[in-house]
């Protein structure tokens, strides 16, 4: 029983953390990870028995990064005014990547003396923009910042999963290995259609009053069965929101009229909002339960503190020229960078053979917080500016209303 009073009143002060994020500027996940290691800290201080979590969190982070990377498909627009919007926030998502990912690898391999491999393959995590932490943070910047932010966080998770996956995988990198990894890619592709037609089949047609978790239930089936198989199965997740959120797209094609897209219309914003819904549950108990499991003397560890700050540096210099190079304005997407859901995940699947001893959780947890911060402080000095110069534009047009004469 007071288990389940507790998991009920952190989870209002997380819909509350939710509600004043747009005020305070701080987003929510800084403060969820503060509330858990808070909580932490007082079963401790009180030598509360709490059961081992750990093998929770990545079970809650799939479904989170599942319900998050369609929560914000689905709320992107795909026609022809955003090709270049995808196109900037593809370079955005796969460049600094890879170049990042490269680069702390050679530094593991140079000065740890690990194969490349192995290196590559710790590096990658910390190289991947949280689109859990992202998307929820940006959602009072303007609808072309946010929906750059929502596609470049989306398709940084899917390229950072692929790559990750290919580099862990495999043994050898020749031509059949490169071969088989974009046969893999067209299947997951396929794969992704038929789904997509039958999901949005059976979402026009069941009647009965339970019809959207089914579907959820599928999705998350048809993601899992696909890593199984080593497939980048995210791809599914993000081919399927874009496609039943863009139906709209589609009515002027005379085939489509059929399909009565008008109330399928109605069934997705249901659907969307139950994934709403669903992804703040998810999301808050994942980074609750990582705060919970944070322990002090990993926050402070100076061993991997300069590795860490040294990680930090790189990634925004990486995002400063990449803004520079395709002509967006850098305040304040320049600070949104986070690391977090998607960074713990791959970090938790390198497999024990693999490890490196400086790539530990104390630096993971750095890294989170040092860019958590940052974009927390760059959201706040930003939002702070943009109200300094609305008030002046504001004193100036009243002081011209004011000297102009009466006609």
């Amino acid at each position: 029983m007071t288990i389940i009073i507790s998991l009920c009143l952190l989870l209002l002060v997380a819909y509350l953390f939710d509600l004043t994020a747009s005020r305070t500027k701080i987003p929510s996940v800084i403060l969820l990870l503060l509330l858990g290691w808070v909580v932490r800290e007082i079963t401790l201080l009180f030598d509360i028995e709490i059961p081992d979590l750990t093998a929770t969190l990545p079970i809650l982070g799939t479904i989170g990064l599942i319900l998050i990377v369609l929560e914000g498909s689905l709320e992107l627009e795909l026609n022809k005014s955003k090709i270049g919007l995808i196109k900037k926030s593809s370079l955005g998502a796969f460049l600094p990547l890879m170049v990042l990912a490269f680069s702390l690898a050679y530094l593991l391999h140079y000065y740890g003396n690990y194969s490349f491999k192995d290196s590559l393959a710790n590096a990658i995590p910390f190289c991947v923009i949280s689109s859990a932490i992202a998307i929820p943070s940006v959602r009072n910047l303007s609808s072309n910042q946010k929906e750059f932010i929502i596609y470049e966080s989306s398709l940084s998770d899917i390229f950072g999963v692929i790559f990750f996956n290919f580099i862990a995988f495999n043994t050898s990198f020749g031509l059949e290995t490169f071969g088989y990894f974009c046969l893999e890619i067209l299947l997951i592709i396929a794969i992704s259609f038929v789904a997509t037609i039958l999901l949005s089949f059976l979402l026009n047609k069941i009647d009965h009053h339970i019809k959207f978790v089914p579907i959820v239930l599928l999705i998350i089936l048809i993601y899992e069965v696909s890593k199984i198989y080593h497939l980048p199965a995210l791809i599914f997740i993000l081919v399927f929101g874009l496609s039943i959120g863009n139906l709209d797209e589609l009515n002027h094609y005379k085939w489509a009229q059929r399909f009565r897209l008008d109330l399928l219309n109605k069934e997705v914003a249901k659907f969307k909002e139950l994934i709403i819904e669903a992804t703040f549950l998810v999301r808050a108990l994942f980074f609750l339960l990582f705060g919970y499991l944070i322990k002090t003397s990993e926050i402070i560890n100076t061993e991997t503190l300069v590795w860490a700050v040294g990680i930090v540096l790189i990634l925004f210099l990486l995002r400063l020229i990449q803004l520079k190079i395709s002509k967006i304005p850098l305040f304040p997407l320049l600070f949104v960078a986070p690391r977090g859901l998607i960074t713990i995940l791959l970090f938790l699947s390198i497999a024990p053979e693999n490890t490196i001893a400086i790539v530990n959780k104390s630096l993971i947890i750095q890294v989170i917080l040092l860019t958590a911060f940052i974009m927390m402080l760059g959201l706040m000095v930003t939002a702070k500016q943009q109200e300094t110069i609305l008030e002046e534009k504001r004193k100036a047009k009243e002081k011209v209303l004011k000297e102009t004469p009466l006609t």
